[in-house]
């Protein structure tokens, strides 16, 4: 088998430790591994299995030689350094926004748009985790019924936010006032993820509308979101209302869930069988559940998924896009 020239960009945030201790999981076809992070962090000893690798700063022709690079480091670090990665010859999979809305990039949920990357450009771009796991189940219901219609409300773990999240709402549950949050995401949720826009939609929610668009196919899909950070540590969950083209059975639409590679059904209400945030730590299955008729439209579908917003909605999501170009013969 083939080994590869990685690179992993951001390696020391809570994303680019995932890359690595994934890459290790997946027995990756690492042929050398190269891990860069910012100026501060230049110098830090990170292990990788068995190993100890030294991170550098990014720099011109630091990329020379690499033949896929993961990026995690924000959408700065990728405006400027994924064409670099790039031009060298790289594959990128860049999981920051930076690039998922440019035309020609490919923004790709492996599972279920693998054939929009054409290699026109490199960069692939990874989807906003709220994105990745409400697509997954949505693709088999658009392939069966068709979609006329998806209305997101999301309830997002503070992991979603980084370090900064996660010891936001340790701290507050110590009592400590909150530093990263505007209010103390221990005793409520917050219906604001990223900053408003003049329209009332934060940027979270505007990134869910024109990803679901361009993932699934459809430009002028009707989609509309509301995102709100939980006192949840990790994995998020979305309820998902779907107006559906054509009438179907709750039967017809577990099966269609159950066909998708990547998904798990929970489905067993009476029992409390239904997606939790505890059951989809540390996996990278799409969990659905609480599967009914929305009783407000003949041919509307109500449904919850939950996701680890760290592997599935980042770091998992990448290598798997890099794992299936490398068997298409992409890379």
């Amino acid at each position: 088998m083939k080994k590869y020239d990685v690179a992993v960009v951001g390696a020391t945030g809570l994303v680019g430790s995932t890359f690595l201790k994934l890459l290790w999981e997946y027995k990756f076809p690492i042929n050398t591994l190269t891990l860069f992070a910012s100026e501060k962090s230049a110098g830090k000893k990170v292990k990788y299995g068995d190993s100890e690798y030294t991170v550098k700063k990014l720099e011109k022709g630091c990329f020379d030689g690499v033949e896929i690079a993961l990026f995690s480091a924000g959408g700065s670090v990728s405006k400027e350094w994924a064409p670099e990665a790039e031009k060298s010859g790289a594959v990128v999979i860049d999981n920051s926004s930076a690039w998922r809305m440019v035309k020609e990039c490919a923004l790709i949920v492996p599972e279920i748009n693998l054939n929009h990357f054409d290699g026109a450009r490199k960069i692939v771009a990874n989807p906003n985790c709220s994105t990745i796991q409400s697509v997954l189940p949505l693709k088999p219901l658009n392939d069966v019924f068709g979609i006329k219609r998806v209305v997101y409300s999301t309830y997002q773990a503070v992991s979603g936010s980084g370090m900064k999240g996660k010891n936001d709402l340790a701290r507050t549950l110590k009592g400590e006032a909150p530093e990263f949050y505007p209010y103390n995401i221990s005793e409520t949720c917050i219906p604001q993820i990223d900053v408003f826009e003049d329209n009332g939609y934060t940027k979270e929610e505007l990134k869910m509308v024109n990803e679901t668009r361009k993932i699934l196919g459809i430009p002028d899909l009707p989609v509309s979101a509301t995102c709100v950070r939980v006192p949840v540590m990790n994995a998020h969950a979305v309820s998902i209302m779907v107006e559906l083209e054509k009438p179907f059975t709750l039967e017809e639409v577990k099966k269609a869930f159950e066909s998708q590679e990547g998904i798990k059904v929970l489905d067993d209400p009476k029992n409390s069988i239904y997606p939790v945030s505890t059951v989809a730590n540390d996996n990278d299955l799409v969990y659905v559940g609480r599967i009914r008729r929305d009783l407000s439209t003949a041919n509307g579908i109500l449904f919850y998924c939950v996701s680890d917003n760290i592997r599935k909605g980042a770091a998992a999501n990448a290598i798997q896009i890099a794992k299936a170009l490398i068997k298409e013969g992409k890379i």
